[in-house]
Parts: structure tokens; sequence; C-alpha cells
């Protein structure tokens, strides 16, 4: 099914800066909370998706996966790191009991959904690893994929929504607890397994990179090791609490 849709995913402070004024950016976290939040309500088996993917264990495959891809990488990469493996191992002792499963979209951020130009969410995009699952490792990677200007990274500077006017996490947090009603006293260790997600899946792209797979031209490498180091830096921050 498709649609021609009137919006644009947000990739940089430059592109949204002229485009959203002060009333639209501070509507764009209430509507990308909505639509997160409708999503996670919605219960598969009475839509017909009850089949789309498994209905348990999601945080633990998704853990045995990319620690999978961590490891098989490593060699490539030339680089390891322990304080992966000690993150891993506690990750893996301390998940939380899932819930019911919720279809989840998987990248779910501000690139991926089209905004229009009041600040409203008008589309969905790129739901190509969307599964069922726990809905509160969903949020997790929404909130973490949502910059602040205080996160203090180049990338920072950069985003879009570390412009003024949109909603911090705090209020994402507010609004989506409002809205669902989730018990979000584990919301630390779901920040932390896609923090942990995160670097494993930068590890990869720099190890193509490295073993010649990809070229490295206009790639800033320093950059990507350094997201991928302040990645697990990010989950064993998120994990203490």
């Amino acid at each position: 099914v498709m649609g021609k849709v009137a919006g644009e995913a947000l990739y940089s402070a430059e592109q949204t800066a002229p485009r959203l004024g002060a009333a639209a950016r501070a509507r764009v976290g209430p509507s990308f909370m909505a639509v997160l939040a409708h999503l996670h309500s919605i219960d598969p088996e009475a839509v017909g998706l009850g089949d789309l993917g498994r209905h348990d264990g999601y945080v633990a495959r998704q853990l045995r996966t990319w620690y999978g891809s961590w490891t098989a990488s490593a060699a490539a990469a030339d680089y390891d790191d322990e304080r992966l493996h000690a993150l891993h191992d506690r990750l893996v002792a301390e998940i939380p009991e899932q819930g019911p499963a919720r279809v989840v979209h998987g990248d779910y951020g501000v690139h991926n959904v089209m905004i229009d130009h009041s600040g409203e969410v008008a589309a969905v995009l790129d739901w190509e690893i969307g599964t069922l699952g726990d809905p509160l490792a969903d949020f997790a990677y929404a909130l973490n994929a949502w910059t602040e200007p205080s996160d203090g990274s180049n990338a920072a500077s950069g985003a879009p929504t570390a412009l003024p006017g949109f909603a911090s996490r705090e209020e994402l947090i507010a609004d989506y607890a409002e809205r669902t009603g989730a018990d979000l006293s584990e919301l630390g260790y779901y920040r932390s397994f896609n923090s942990f997600k995160t670097a494993c899946i930068v590890h990869g792209v720099y190890a193509r990179f490295r073993r010649g797979m990809k070229s490295t031209d206009g790639v800033d490498m320093p950059g990507l090791f350094e997201r991928m180091v302040m990645s697990i830096e990010l989950a064993e921050r998120h994990l203490a609490g």
C-alpha cells in the first residue's frame, strides 16, 4: 500500500532549522510519542499480525545476535573491548520479564518518520526490521536516538532534535508513561541494551570498512570508532542508573 504523504524525515539541524519554527518543533515530540504509544497499544492478534514473529524472548535473541556480531568482527576491526563482554554478561543475567508482545519498529526515530509543516508525524517509514517484541526496548531505542544538546558529541551538535524548541528526553518519558501506563522502572536497562546493540552494529560496520568490503572514501573512520566506544560508555552509564 503506497500513497503520497506531505512531510520530510529529519536528518540534521541544518535541514530542520529553516523548515520547522518554534511551534512546530514543540509539536514533534508529543506527536512522535503518540504514534509510538498507539503502535504499542495494538494487540497483534487482533489485527492479523500474530505470526509476524516470536512472542517471547525478544531481548535475549537480540543480545545473542549482536554479541555474535561483535565477536565475529573483532579480528577484522582489530578492536575488542572487555567492557562490552562484561556488559553482555550482565545484560543477559538481568533481562526484565517481558510483558505482552507488541509490534516493534526497531528503528523508530525522526530519521524514519515524515514530519509535516506543523510538526505532526504524517507517516512512519522503514519497517524492514519490524517484528513482535518488547515495546519497552522499542521505546528505549527511540529515546536514545532523540539527541539533546547536552549529549556532548560532535554528532549531537548537528542533530535535528538538539535544536531549541524540541522536547527533552524527560518530557518524552513522561509523555509515553502517561499514554501507555507502562512501568518504566527498568528503563535504564533497556537504554543500556540499545546502546550495547548500537556499539555492536557500529563495530560490524567498522570491521567491514577495515576489511576492504566497503570503500572508506569520505568515511570518518575515527568518528565511527568514537561512536562505537561512546556507545559502550553510554551502555555502562545507563545500566549504572
